[in-house]
């Protein structure tokens, strides 16, 4: 794939992957995404995840012929982007390595060596010419790694973007990017909103034409679009006016009240209300949602003098990336000492800028007359 006129795609799809990072289903695979960029000096961008080894050396040498390239950068250290440095330096022993200070130590640590013959450590800031090309070397420290670095091609516009707007889904495999992108973000990216903000702010100097991520799409178009989510989502600024409800429910009482609420809201004239069974759905969606509508409602069983499991662990998904600047209201059951309010706001207390529902809906095992003019009422307050 050309992505301009020197700039050519030699990544790879990998459909044989069933969780990335062990965790996030990805139904529609993962590209592992690499450049080459030829010059008078050719610099090879990244490499891939280790499974498809001889598929990228087969890509590259489509690609580069009879030339040798003479640089390697390394923006990202993750094995699904770094794993084959060792087996390049082997083909291509003259060539030299560039990446971050943290990198390279990084790199010792998978490798046995930090290839110091090899190395060029660039900073913030650092410039490498290739002749026609110059890339500019931008730190990004805990986006999501500490040794990350991005780097800007002012000859065609292009922010080589290391996993900054990145998307699960291979490359062959036509869907929306949004929905992806929010996943892979939320998951992966969504605890370092500040670092993610501090890049953006690097990057708002800068011409960009072209992102090319090292997940999912070469972004060509619309660029405003993708900059404004990303500086929404990492500013933990609710995406879209709506109410998710997540709930968990052992004999289908606690339920039965979460539909009476979404049934009153729609009446009310809520647009958006989306309702999610903890138990039997992605957490990973699941966080998504939280950190895409503005108001949540958590509804869930006093457990063994606690909350239900499947509760318990979103609601730490969500305070462990930060969840902020939402609204958030609460369904408690409990057949004889109802805890689960109170547990569940001790989960959020460290969570800025939320807006506690004063009206919550408590129920006795059972829903009660009472419980059905609480949820009027809690659904007076989400409106």
């Amino acid at each position: 794939m050309e992505i301009t006129k020197d700039i050519k795609y030699v990544g790879v799809n990998d459909h044989k992957i069933d969780l990335f990072e062990g965790q996030y289903e990805v139904p529609n695979g993962m590209a592992y995404n690499s450049y080459v960029i030829l010059d008078e000096k050719i610099a090879v961008m990244d490499t891939v995840d280790l499974a498809f080894k001889d598929e990228w050396f087969s890509n590259l040498k489509k690609v580069l012929g009879d030339k040798k390239p003479d640089y390697l950068l390394v923006h990202h250290m993750e094995p699904d982007h770094s794993a084959n440095i060792a087996d390049f330096i082997k083909s291509y022993p003259e060539a030299k390595i560039v990446s971050s200070e943290k990198a390279f130590a990084i790199m010792k640590n998978f490798f046995k060596t930090d290839f110091k013959e090899n190395q060029v450590v660039v900073g913030e800031g650092d410039k490498l010419n290739l002749g026609k090309h110059e890339l500019t070397f931008i730190t990004a420290p805990m986006v999501h790694w500490p040794e990350v670095v991005v780097s800007y091609d002012s000859t065609d516009k292009i922010l080589f973007s290391a996993d900054g707007f990145g998307k699960f889904g291979a490359l062959d495999v036509e869907e929306d990017w949004a929905c992806e992108a929010r996943r892979y973000y939320f998951g992966i990216v969504g605890k370092y909103g500040g670092q993610v903000q501090k890049l953006l702010s690097k990057a708002s100097g800068l011409d960009i034409r072209i992102i090319c991520p090292l997940h999912g799409p070469v972004l060509t178009e619309n660029l405003e679009y993708y900059l404004d989510l990303y500086n929404k989502w990492s500013s933990y600024t609710p995406e879209e006016e709506g109410v998710l409800i997540a709930y968990t429910s052992v004999y289908g009482n606690t339920k039965k009240a979460v539909f009476e609420l979404e049934k009153v809201l729609k009446e009310k004239g809520v647009k958006k209300v989306v309702v999610t069974d903890l138990a039997r759905s992605d957490i990973a969606e699941n966080v998504e949602d939280a950190f895409r509508y503005s108001k949540l409602v958590l509804a869930t069983t006093t457990y063994n003098g606690e909350i239900f499991p499947f509760m318990r662990e979103f609601i730490h998904e969500l305070a462990e990336r930060n969840y902020s600047n939402r609204k958030v209201a609460f369904i408690e059951n409990g057949s004889w000492m109802p805890m689960a309010k109170k547990v569940m706001l001790k989960m959020l207390e460290n969570s800025k800028n939320i807006e506690y529902c004063e009206n919550s809906v408590k129920i006795l095992s059972s829903i009660s007359d009472e419980n059905i003019e609480e949820i009027n009422n809690l659904a007076d307050e989400l409106l």
